[in-house]
């Protein structure tokens, strides 16, 4: 059972007894210790945490008009904020920026995801390759800095990495963001602080950010103290938060160390690096829309998949509308982070994995269509023409016929959606 599942069902107990009294909040504590414990948050702070919960709960009265099970749940909420630690905003201005780390922390990855944030908000960027320990970094980086649409440098078989990143800033100085991945180590040791020391000193930084990946838990606070006490830094991204039960712990012992979490990497793609805000992990952990993230994924998927938006506004739903809206689905990331953001979490694995499976078939077989057949359905009744999108898209004609089954199903919903307006309204109210 992950964080966000254990968080959910505790409070699930809490909001769903008929009396809430002493008993109940012992026992709403006792499940929320538990999850707490095993997504690796340190003890102390997981007994100070359901302390004040239950001070609070049980000295203090709700604001008039406000149920208490709402309180009580919002005191939870806000508590979980607090131990999470604070939000970052980024300053989007010029900058440069060493990335740090060991082994295993995804520090290269997220190197590129960084670079195409601060592009994708109109600041060029450029990376560079100072990893001179780990083999084929040089080729990570490039193809990373090709799928992000930044600049990208490096000197192949050079063993000086203070070489590299002086040599680097003078071939990107047009960039406005300039980022340098390092070495890493299984430890930090002398030589990683040395080497560390000296690209600083060539590159000369504005920020030293430190990548330490979720499934470290509670021991992120000494790996962030160690490096503040080598090098200096001045935050941490947290990566892999969305395939590590020990998200929560990693985070809440940041918090503790006083260390600043700036971005969590939620995802394997380009794009999946988000700015840190504790009061979203937590709504999104408990189940809570976040429908501006929504809406922010849905309008940069429609843009980098090149549609017009009035192709998505279309009146009409046919092939042709909905490959649109397929392609962008497609640059949206997965249907678990989708339904992430519209307060579904709990779909389960199996189901998000059918959809997703089903979505690539279905893009597939649209797209070994004629512009006519997209456009006008009644010309797939003609002979011969399922046969040939089949063996176009390498499907069989089951697996066409099947679609197209589906895809009336959806335009009876759709028209549905669009000619009632009792229904419109039922639908706005439930977002």
């Amino acid at each position: 059972m992950d964080l966000g599942e254990g968080l959910r069902m505790a409070i699930a107990r809490l909001t769903n007894a008929t009396i809430i009294d002493s008993k109940t909040i012992k026992e709403f504590n006792k499940a929320l210790q538990k999850t707490l414990l095993s997504a690796d948050v340190e003890v102390q702070l997981v007994f100070s945490l359901t302390k004040t919960i239950e001070e609070k709960a049980l000295k203090s009265k709700p604001p008039k008009g406000l149920p208490q099970r709402d309180y009580i749940t919002n005191i939870v909420y806000e508590e979980l904020v607090k131990l999470m630690g604070g939000s970052y905003t980024p300053e989007l201005k010029p900058k440069r920026i060493i990335l740090a780390g060991l082994y295993g922390s995804g520090k290269t990855t997220t190197a590129a995801k960084l670079a195409k944030f601060y592009q994708d908000r109109g600041f060029s960027a450029g990376l560079i390759c100072c990893d001179v320990s780990r083999p084929a970094a040089y080729e990570q980086l490039e193809t990373l800095a090709k799928q992000a649409n930044v600049a990208f440098f490096g000197i192949k078989g050079e063993s000086d990495a203070a070489k590299i990143a002086k040599e680097g800033v003078k071939s990107l100085s047009s960039k406005k963001v300039i980022i340098c991945d390092t070495s890493g180590r299984s430890a930090l040791d002398s030589g990683l602080v040395s080497e560390l020391v000296r690209v600083s000193k060539a590159f000369n930084p504005d920020e030293k950010i430190l990548v330490i990946s979720a499934d470290m838990g509670q021991t992120a606070s000494k790996q962030a103290s160690e490096f503040d006490k080598a090098i200096g830094i001045s935050g941490i991204i947290l990566t892999k938060t969305d395939g590590s039960a020990k998200g929560g712990g990693a985070l809440s012992a940041a918090s503790a160390a006083h260390a600043n979490v700036m971005f969590l990497g939620t995802g394997e793609k380009i794009g999946d690096l988000h700015p840190y805000d504790s009061a979203k992990f937590i709504g999104n952990l408990l189940g809570v829309p976040d429908i501006e993230a929504l809406s922010k994924t849905v309008e940069k998927a429609i843009a980098e998949a090149g549609i017009k938006p009035e192709e998505m506004e279309s009146e009409e739903l046919n092939f042709e509308t909905f490959y649109s809206q397929l392609k962008a689905m497609g640059k949206m990331g997965s249907l678990k982070s989708v339904f992430g953001m519209m307060g579904a979490p709990d779909v389960p694995k199996e189901m998000l994995e059918k959809g997703e499976d089903k979505l690539k078939l279905y893009h597939t077989i649209i797209s070994s269509m004629t512009k006519a057949e997209r456009q006008n359905e009644r010309l797939l009744h003609e002979p011969g023409r399922i046969q040939r999108i089949a063996r176009g898209s390498g499907t069989s004609e089951k697996d066409v016929r099947e679609m197209i089954s589906e895809f009336n199903k959806m335009k009876k919903i759709f028209n549905t959606f669009k000619n009632d307006r009792s229904f419109r309204k039922k639908f706005a109210k439930f977002m």
